[in-house]
Parts: C-alpha cells; sequence; structure tokens
C-alpha cells in the first residue's frame, strides 16, 4: 500500500501542478447538537447514527485522528481523491514529506503538525482548556493552541447564543473555582460566573492560548490549531445538559482525575485573569496591500499573532471579483476551502456548494503543496459573485518582517483611514 500511494501522490502531485483535491471529512461530538450550517443535507447531520452525535464539524487538509470514543479508525483524516483513488493526506505526507509540506516543517515535525476546522454548534459549549505540550505529552498527546475566524458567508444566522465566556475575571482566586469543580455533581457548578462573556461579531476572531479557559459560543468558527485533540471541560452543565465529569478529566493522568487542585494548576492563572484579555487576543483582518479596488482582488490576514513568541499557524482570506485572477505566492504550504463563489485554481475547479450529501466528494477544499505556494498559484472568479476562500498556513511560514502581530490591526486600520482623508482631499 505504501508503494501504491507513493505513486499516486507523485502522479497527483505532477497533474495538478502541486495542488490536491481534498474531499469533505466530517466530525460528530457526541455531546453537542449541531448548528446546520456546514451545507450538509439536514437529513445527514446524524447520519453515523444519534448515538455517535450530530456532525458540527468538518476538518481541513488533516492528518490528525478525531479522539471521540467509539470512532472509526480514520476519523478526523482528510482524504486526497485522485483519477478515482483515495488515499489519506497523512499517507501522502509520509510519502512526499518536503515536497508536500515544505523542507522546514518535514525536517522539525516529519508531518502536517496542523489542521483547521468548521465548528458549527446550535447553542454554546462547555467552559474548557485546551492542554499544553507539558500536560499532554503525560498523556502521550500534544498540546493545541487554537485559533478564531468567524466568515461571514457561513454565519446568516447566529444561532442560540452568539457570545463566548473567554478566561477568567479579574480578581477570581484558584479557591474559587476549586470550589467550582467540586460542586460537579451539584447541577450547575456556576464556573461562568467566574467569566466574561464576548459578543462574537462576523469577520473578526481571536487567539486562545492553551491552558485558557473559553465557552465558545454559537457562531460557525473557522478554526486554524495546532493538529491535536485534547481538552478539559470545566462547566458541570451546558442549557440545562449535564455534562459527564470524564470530559473534564479524559486528557489528564488518571491518577489525578479526583485531585481538584491538579486540575486548576493546570490552568494558565495568569492568561486567564488577564485584565486586558481582549487587547491581547481579539483579532481583526488586515489587508495585504490595497489591491480590491484597482487589480479587483484582496488578500488579507484574519488569523495572526504568536503564541508564546511562536508563530504556530496562521489564516488568510483571498476575494477575487468576478472576472478577475490573480496569482499568489505563500511561499508556504495551506490548506484551502472555498467559502463562496465558483472559478479555478490551476486546473482544479473551486466551487462552493449550496448542500452537501454525506459521503458525496466537491470542488470546494484543496491542499496547496509548499512547492506549488512557491512557484505562484493562479486562482481566477469564474462566476458572477465574489469568489472567497480561505486558507490556513503551519508554523513559521512567514518571515518576523512581514507578520503581523495581536493588535496591529489597529494601526493599519487607522493607516487606512489617513490614506481615506488624504484621497478625499
Amino acid at each position: 500500500m505504501a508503494m501504491n500511494v507513493g505513486k499516486l501522490i507523485a502522479a497527483a502531485l505532477s497533474d495538478g501542478d502541486g495542488l490536491l483535491r481534498l474531499a469533505p471529512t466530517w466530525v460528530p461530538r457526541s455531546f453537542l447538537q449541531p448548528g446546520k450550517r456546514l451545507k450538509l443535507r439536514p437529513t445527514d447531520y446524524y447520519a453515523l447514527g444519534t448515538h455517535r452525535g450530530g456532525i458540527d464539524e468538518r476538518w481541513f487538509g488533516s492528518t490528525t485522528i478525531a479522539m471521540n470514543e467509539n470512532r472509526a479508525e480514520d476519523e478526523g483524516l482528510s482524504y486526497v481523491v485522485f483519477k478515482g483513488e483515495r488515499f489519506t493526506l497523512r499517507d501522502a505526507v509520509e510519502e512526499a514529506g518536503a515536497d508536500i509540506v515544505g523542507a522546514a516543517i518535514w525536517k522539525k515535525y516529519k508531518r502536517w503538525p496542523v489542521y483547521s476546522k468548521f465548528f458549527d454548534n446550535m447553542g454554546p459549549i462547555p467552559h474548557h482548556m485546551h492542554l499544553n505540550d507539558k500536560q499532554a505529552k503525560l498523556v502521550g498527546q500534544e498540546g493545541k493552541p487554537e485559533s478564531y475566524y468567524f466568515p461571514p458567508q457561513m454565519n446568516q444566522i447566529g444561532n442560540n447564543f452568539p457570545y463566548t465566556f473567554m478566561g477568567l475575571e479579574p480578581g477570581t482566586t484558584k479557591q474559587n473555582v476549586i470550589d467550582a469543580l467540586a460542586r460537579w455533581n451539584d447541577g450547575d457548578n456556576g464556573i461562568l460566573d467566574l467569566s466574561k462573556a464576548y459578543r462574537l461579531k462576523p469577520g473578526t476572531g481571536w487567539l486562545i492560548p492553551p491552558c485558557v479557559l473559553h465557552a465558545p459560543g454559537s457562531l460557525l468558527t473557522y478554526e486554524p490549531q495546532w493538529g491535536s485533540d485534547v481538552f478539559g471541560m470545566y462547566q458541570s452543565m451546558v442549557e440545562g445538559r449535564a455534562v459527564p465529569r470524564a470530559l473534564l478529566t479524559k486528557d489528564f493522568p488518571k491518577n489525578k482525575h479526583d485531585d481538584i487542585e491538579y486540575l486548576v494548576d493546570a490552568l494558565d492563572w495568569e492568561k486567564n485573569v488577564d485584565p486586558n484579555f481582549k487587547d491581547n487576543n481579539y483579532l481583526e483582518p488586515i489587508n495585504i496591500g490595497e489591491t480590491l479596488a484597482t487589480e479587483r482582488y484582496q488578500d488579507r490576514w484574519v488569523v495572526y499573532g504568536r503564541i508564546d513568541g511562536k508563530q504556530l499557524f496562521s489564516a488568510k482570506e483571498l476575494t477575487v471579483l468576478p472576472g478577475a485572477k490573480c496569482t499568489i505566492k505563500d511561499g508556504a504550504a495551506s490548506g484551502w476551502v472555498t467559502t463562496q463563489g465558483s472559478g479555478r485554481m490551476g486546473n482544479l475547479t473551486l466551487h462552493s456548494p449550496v448542500m452537501i450529501k454525506f459521503g458525496d466528494m466537491t470542488e470546494d477544499e484543496v491542499f496547496i503543496s509548499q512547492s506549488a505556494a512557491a512557484n505562484g498559484v493562479e486562482i481566477e472568479n469564474t462566476g458572477t459573485e465574489p469568489l472567497v476562500g480561505l486558507r490556513y498556513f503551519g508554523p513559521d511560514a512567514f518571515p518576523d518582517a512581514v507578520y503581523p502581530s495581536v493588535g496591529d490591526y489597529k494601526k493599519y486600520a487607522a493607516a487606512a483611514a489617513a490614506t481615506g482623508k488624504k484621497k478625499k482631499k
């Protein structure tokens, strides 16, 4: 099989000039309720059975297993589709290595270490954190920083609660959280009383470091993140539904499951009670150049910034107006999904579907290899509405000189406003 995949991936890369067509990857969650904005056929949100839960996630460019109970062995993995053959992107990367993900990533990680997804829930989910590398290593896994962007094309409605609780109110003590966890079986443990909710706005986003509590709201979220699926849920009830305590402890060592102080010490306290939490984590898009009016396309950063000083993942959103085309040269591999319109990328068709039958193929997802990104990828809008696509990148994809920091949107916005005033004069 390995030799077969090797031949197939070589042919696919050659035929697509470094572009790989990916099939949709659907992931259920037994403890959540689908928000039904993933474009799945309405009857298919429980296609894997109600015992597995509803499908409220679609993963992109994933070589990461979804750590669900009773999961399929390939759950969460993306598949490359080429001339009627299917093989996982993980196997493709193992075979082609640097040709797909780039020499630097292959040398350091020997895999594609990130992925992204659409997360789509009807209401809020429990206040939870994702473990850091040191904590996750104790159970044989990796830590999970993540990020959010709320694509306007996928958020025509906000569903039940478009607000996200993040962190803890300044002045909260560890004893307050210990007391909340001790009340787990009493009903609502009241941990949200210790936090603050932020209203979610389409077209904006957040950067979420590991060990920071957050209770995502009901906007559909595009989430570039590290290639791991670890978490601990610290809220005992959501919308009147009990959260199994096993979801608090599942990724901690078994001998610590009843050690409440240990579970509270696992939080990054300084980041959770940060009085400037929004300033240090909130993102707004940053335009790359001023081309929409002149060249009829616009690229912009939608996920950026560093976590503990490291550039771990990022994302851009490209808009191409009808009849226009452009060539993007990122120099780094990326996973692409089309969120609006139709056109082409190289010799691959792009089309954002209206409705997807579970198991059917689409033409909206592509993996852009490092070699293709370095040579430049031509994208053309052949439709009558804007062609919009999101693409996410792995670690250290961009030079520090051009890579924005959290909060930089303010100075770019100020500069754009100043330029606008000059033009009016």
